[in-house]
This record gives structure tokens, sequence and C-alpha cells, in this order.
């Protein structure tokens, strides 16, 4: 292939042959440069954009047309009276040491910092515990509801400030000195380093404990009491244990620019808004904050309609209305056990289900669409309507587990102690699953093989790189910034994994959990083991591989019959994972936002240690108080869904274990999908580098099999509505409309998440939980629930007294 090294003349920093090339290509800093303006010919001009996309291979948040620009300019006549001509001028935007080289991050961070600003106050403290407190407590409340609405830190963003500023003029400025440091109550107004602190708090805890999974399945599939300390420092331990890991991984995840980690952008979005006093757009519209504040009206006036008075606009089926009584049409468009197969939904608990659609790239909501439409939407129905894995005696997609009469799996009839017992499970039933959740196991393994593959390809180089590398090396404007402050020593984050870890031990030691400690050991080597490649997909992608299968299958040939000490190994080797990239992404947004790294560390281990003793008593509260929790037909939708699929795998993996389920049993074929995973990026990675212009270097294989990780218990409905809505902004009017889309698309994701979460917050305590609740019984909020899809059909009926698939005494 021809370079622009070949066309133009020879530039001193320009990569001269292909093996200086991969070494340079990807998202670590180079110093590839081309001219900023050059007049070429068509064939040079198109050459320049081919060189500049293959240097870029690597990074598909870099769009080449944001920094080159290709123009034709047309001269007039010419002074010796020769007929006008045309001329291509080529513009080349290098990567600006004063701003980051992503429009993404230029639209939502200043690229400024006051280190002078006060950080460690007596406001950032008071308020960031009472969000976290809050903030926990409720999201672990509503996560036992279906549908839910999680309340995000943005809801501690937005009434954070207005508390801030009453702080600001009611506590007393008077200085005092403590062991010769002055220091004030009030040291002058309330500013957006305590703000964004405040924010890190109850972003560290907004996402629960995942522990508190196990503990809920022991109360409702195993019916086991559990000890307040046994549940305390199980939660403590899952928790720090990921923050540890967070910390040792910063110069990976945190310190490149490349490493974008879509979501911050929407809180630092917010923050500059609230917090700047903005002039009106280059398009002549209205200020940031005003927007802010006129989309979160419209969005928490609105969803009182899909979300109490019309519910049917959530549930938006109406073809299952039209034909109630079709199981097939219920099983293709049906938005509840059905699949989903429509775009229309006006709930935007609905669309943003599976996360905001204004934040994720467009390429990597194409690449989840795809896997929609190929897996769910075209594989699904085939294999269901030939009866594979006897489907057809079941829903089309459920989240829950059946045995052979069509039943809820009765987890209590094959579990004795906690111990798997085969002389039951041999004269009960072998466990079935609904053809989604077959399939979703499926995609699982491919995802573990095709995230190491995908990572070792494309950014080997990247890895070793930055292991070398310093805060120091980073030409980012961002990073520069932040060589103000001291970094955390090592053996901070190291303490605290010592601590963490001997913690434990004694858990599973102490009470009866049938884990190992050789087993604890393993687990968490699993977790350090995909820590990187999973954090560097989901920083540029803002889709997260799950690691809970391959923990799952490990542990299940490893330990079998031992469902408590299976749920406990995924925990530590998924969580600790999953846990220390959420910690990661805060570290970005503090990054961001210039704090202190030393009170970041502080903010977020406080934080993550209060939640833990909050989530752990609303938990126990909710058990005690509320009636049919997690039981189907709950009366407030405390269903428990994702404890119901926890549940179920907990049974599959650690109870009946995957030699009976898989390697001899029935859902085998799905084994392949480790071989498709591990084979899939190979291909698509050495077509991007052979046409760098293509769109090639967009398929993202592991994003492919994990984006739709969440079905079930989502339908498809979550996903098609999401990438109509996320292709519409994060693609057409950002190409087509980049000052609106560049002042307003991260400020509206805000807008909207917050106005729904703070309806639900009212519409549930003032409506739905005093006195038996205030209901709105008319069609519009049944409609969808007489359909056979509502009601969770499938296609074929099972007589009375007989049973369906394995015959009996055939699958022990």
């Amino acid at each position: 292939m021809e370079k622009i090294s070949d066309a133009l003349p020879r530039l001193p920093h320009l990569p001269s042959s292909s093996s200086d090339q991969d070494e340079t290509m990807g998202l670590a800093p180079s110093n590839f440069h081309l001219p900023e303006v050059q007049e070429v010919t068509p064939r040079q001009a198109f050459h320049i954009e081919e060189e500049v996309a293959e240097h870029h291979l690597a990074d598909p948040n870099y769009w080449v047309t944001d920094h080159v620009h290709i123009s034709k300019e047309r001269d007039e006549k010419a002074e010796d009276g020769s007929a006008s001509s045309e001329r291509v001028v080529v513009e080349v935007e290098n990567d600006q040491e004063e701003d980051s080289p992503y429009p993404e991050v230029r639209a939502a961070v200043s690229n400024t910092d006051d280190p002078t600003m006060p950080v460690n106050t007596f406001r950032m403290w008071f308020l960031g515990i009472v969000f976290t407190v809050v903030i926990s407590g409720l999201n672990q409340f509503f996560g036992f509801r279906y549908p839910s609405v999680t309340i995000t830190s943005l809801v501690a963003q937005l009434v954070a400030l207005p508390l801030g500023k009453i702080l600001e003029k009611i506590l007393p400025t008077r200085e005092f000195t403590t062991l010769g440091c002055r220091w004030t109550l009030n040291p002058g107004p309330f500013n957006i380093k305590e703000h964004t602190l405040i924010t890190v708090m109850a972003n560290v805890v907004y996402g629960g404990a995942y522990a508190t999974d196990i503990l809920a399945v022991q109360k409702s599939f195993y019916n086991q009491s559990l000890d307040t300390g046994y549940q305390l420092l199980l939660v403590i331990s899952t928790q720090l244990i990921g923050f540890s890991y967070a910390g040792l991984c910063r110069r990976f995840l945190v310190w490149p620019g490349a490493m974008i980690w879509p979501y911050t952008l929407v809180n630092s979005a917010l923050f500059n808004a609230l917090h700047q006093s903005y002039e009106k757009s280059s398009d002549g519209w209205m200020s940031r904050n005003k927007f802010f504040a006129i989309a979160f009206t419209c969005s928490a006036v609105w969803y009182w309609f899909p979300g109490y008075i019309f519910t049917a606009l959530s549930v938006f089926s109406w073809v299952c209305w039209i034909a109630p009584n079709n199981f097939v049409v219920n099983s293709l468009f049906g938005y509840q056990t059905g699949l989903g197969m429509g775009f229309v939904t006006f709930d935007w608990s609905q669309i943003a289900y599976t996360g905001s659609p204004l934040v994720t790239p467009w390429w990597a909501q194409a690449n989840v669409f795809a896997c929609l439409v190929i897996i769910y939407w075209i594989a699904a129905p085939i294999m269901y309507y030939k009866n594979v894995f006897f489907a057809q005696y079941l829903p089309m997609s459920s989240s829950g587990s059946y045995d052979n009469t069509g039943a809820a799996y009765n987890a209590t009839a094959i579990i004795v102690d906690g111990i798997f017992d085969p002389e039951l499970y041999a004269n009960y039933s072998p466990l079935y699953l609904s053809m989604t959740f077959a399939l979703a196991y499926g995609l699982s393994f491919g995802a573990l093989t095709s995230t190491l593959v995908h990572v070792f390809l494309w950014y080997r180089h990247d890895i070793a790189r930055q292991f070398r590398a310093s805060l120091k090396d980073e030409p980012d404007i961002h990073s520069r910034l932040m060589t103000a402050y001291r970094e955390v020593p090592n053996w901070w984050y190291i303490g605290l994994f010592l601590g963490s870890f001997a913690i434990a031990i004694v858990t599973i030691e102490v009470w009866k959990t049938q884990l190992p400690v050789w087993a604890l050991i393993l687990a968490l080597l699993i977790s350090l083991v995909y820590l990187i490649p999973i954090g560097m997909i989901q920083a540029i992608t803002n889709q997260q591989v799950g690691l809970n299968v391959i923990t799952e299958l490990i542990i299940g040939y490893a330990l079998p019959g031992k469902p408590v000490a299976m749920m406990i190994f995924k925990t530590f080797g998924y969580i600790t994972m999953a846990q220390g990239l959420a910690f990661v992404g805060d570290l970005k947004l503090g990054h961001y936002m210039k704090i202190p790294p030393r009170m970041m560390f502080m903010a977020q281990v406080v934080a993550a240690l209060v939640a833990c003793f909050v989530v752990v008593g609303v938990q126990d509260w909710m058990f005690g108080n509320i009636e049919g929790m997690c039981q189907p037909g709950q009366t407030d939708n405390f269903t428990c869904p994702g404890i119901k699929v926890f549940g179920t795998a907990s049974l599959i993996w650690g109870g009946i274990g995957p030699t009976r389920i898989f390697t001899n049993g029935l859902y085998k074929p799905l084994l392949w999908f480790f071989l498709i995973g591990a084979l899939l990026p190979i291909p698509f990675y050495y077509l991007a580098k052979r046409y760098p212009m293509s769109g090639f270097k967009y398929v993202n294989i592991p994003v492919f099999f994990t984006g739709t990780g969440l079905m079930p218990p989502a339908t498809g409905i979550n996903f098609s509505s999401w990438f109509m809505v996320g292709i519409t902004f994060m693609y057409f009017v950002r190409r087509y409309h980049f000052a609106w889309w560049s002042h307003y698309n991260y400020v509206l994701s805000a807008a909207m998440d917050s106005g729904v979460a703070i309806t639900t917050i009212i519409i549930f305590f003032c409506l739905y939980y005093p006195n038996g609740g205030v209901q709105l019984n008319w069609w519009g909020n049944s409609v969808y629930t007489t359909t056979m899809d509502g009601m969770g059909a499938s296609y074929r009926a099972i007589p009375q007294g007989e049973v369906f698939g394995y015959q009996p005494g055939t699958w022990s």
C-alpha cells in the first residue's frame, strides 16, 4: 500500500516502515505528525486520510474526520486569462497538547485547573457520607424491583450543589488550630472539587454490593438463616479487595488519554454546567444549565405517564394487544417474555435499562445491536420452533429455571444443608432454561475467550509500554495537570488488599461456606488476569465483559455440589474485577476533575466501607418486613429478577454442576462458543489492518458477545430502543449537528436519568408504598398483562401429570 510518506516530502516524525507503524499504532501516545495544511492532489488526500486511519487503527473512538479536513477550493479566472481551476486542500489537526484529541472529552472536561482550591473540607465529608447512606440504601431497596431505575450519582450531583451552597452560607467561618494545622468549617465558596468528591462517594456505592446477592439467594432460594457478622464481613472483604486492584492498574486504565471511560463524561459535563457561567452556544441556543433544567423538568413530568398513569406506554407491545392469544406473535414481539422485536417504548427507564444510550459510542452500540438481531431475533426463534433444548415447553425468554413439568425449579428438592444430593436430583428433574437464557450462556463463553484474543491482538504493545510509563510520560493535558498532586503510594493499595484478604479468609473459615482458602486465592487470580483486558474494553466502549460465567465454570468442576461455595467463589472472582473497574471509572472522573489522588483514595474507601453496613441493614429489613419478597406476582413488583438469575446460576453451576448441564448434558453444544470466541477476532483484526479506511476497525467481538448480557431479564426492546436513540445522537447528531451535540448531549443524558430517578422515588414512596398503595386500575395499566407474553405462556402445553424432555432415570 502506498503511504503518504511516498507521496509527500519526507517528514522527520513520520513512521517510515510497517514495523515502526506496528510499534506506534494503538492507544499509547506517539510522535506521529503530519503537515497542518497541505495542498495536494485528490489521490494524495486519500493517502493522508489512510495514513492517519492506519496510525490510529486500534482506537475506534478516534474519528479521522475529526482531525483531517479535506476541502475543494475553486480558483477564479487566473490573471493570464485561463479558466478557473479546482485545488484540494488538506488540513490536519495534530493532537494538541493543550486539549484532548477526543471531541467527547473536549465537550465535557475542562483543560484548566486551580491546585489551590480547597478539597478536604467538613462540607465535603458531611454531604458525602449523607449521600453514601441515602444512595446505597435506596438502590439496595429498588434493586429487587422490576423494572427498576438505579438512582445514580447524578441525583447526588444535583442535590449536593444547593446543599453545599446552603452550608456555605450558614457554617461559621471561624478558623481553628489543631496540632499546628489551621482549619475552618467554611473555607469559602462551595467549589467544583468538593462537589466532585461528594459525587464520587455516591458513585462508589450506587451499584450496591454484589455480595448481598449471595445473602439474598441463601435466604430466598435455600431458606438459610444468616449471622450478621458473616453478612458484614463477606460484603466488606469483597468490596475493598476490588478497590485495591483499581489502584494498582491506574497506569493502564486512568492515565492514558485514550482510556475515555465514556460514562464519566456525563458527570464531567454536568459539573461544568452547574459551576460555570456559560454564554450562549455558537449556534445561538441556550446555556447548558438552563438546558439541563428544562430537560430535567420534562423528563420528571413525563415519567408520571409510563411510570404510573399509563404504564402500557412502557410495555408498548401493541402488536400483542391486537393478538393477545397468538403465541407466535407474542413470542416474537412481546416485551416481557418475548423477544421484543420492536423499537417503540415511551419509557426512558426501558430505553436506558442497560445504560444511557447517549454515552456509549455509536460503533459499540452497533456491535450490540448486531448481536441482538443475529442471535436473538434470527437464531433464537429458529431454534425455539425447532424445539432445540426442549425449549417449546417453556417461555421464549425468561430468567428463571424450570423442571420437567414446566414449573419453577425447586432448589430445596435437591439441596440439603447447602449440599447437592445426587439421589434427590435423579428422582426429581433435570434443569431446563428458556431459549434466550441458554444462548446467553453461550455468548458469555464466547466473550471470555474473545476478550483475551482481541486485547492481545490490538493492545499488546500498549500494555507492555505502560508497564514502563509514569504519569509524567503522558502527553495528555489532563495527565500533565495531575502531576501537580502527590500520587497515592502503591503500598496503600497493597495494605488494603492484605487487610481485605485476611477478612475474607476469616469469613470462609469461621462460617460454613464450603469454600477452601486455595479456592479463594484462585478466584482472586482469575480476576487479576482479566482486570486490564476487560478494563481496556470498558474504557473504550462503555461495555463490560463479565467474569461470572468463567468463575462459575471453574468452581463447578473444582467443587461440585456446593452452591454456596460457588456463589462466594464467583463473587471473589467476578466482583473483584467488576468492583475494581467501577473504582477505576471513579479514579478517571477524579483525573478529569483534577482531584488530588490521596483525597480520592480516602473518600472512596470511606464510602465503600460505610455502604457495606447500609446495604446489609436495608436488605435484612426488606426480607423481614415486605410480604412475598422475591416471589412471582409480589404486590409492589419486588420480584427480584436479578436474584432469580443469580440463584439459577448457583443451582446450575454449584448444585447440579457443569458436568451434568454442559459436558454430559443437554446444553453441551453451547461449549463451542469458547472456540468461536477465540477465533472470530482474528480475521477482523487482519482485515482492519489491510483496509484501514473500512469499517472493520469498528467490529469488536467481545462487545458483540457481551453487550446483550442483561438478556434475560432484559428483552429485545431494551436493546433496540437503546440502539435507535443512541445511533441518532451518538452518530447522526454528532456528525451533522456537532455544535449542539458537544454542548448538550451529555447534559441531556444526565437530565433524563435524573428526572426519571426523582419521579420514581416520589411515585413509590408517595403512592405505591404507604397503606397498601394507590393503584390506577384501568385498561392502560393492565392490557399488557393479559397477553400470552405477559402471562409467560409456552408454545407447547404439558398434559397434567406428564413430563417433557428426558425420561425419568436418564439424567442423573
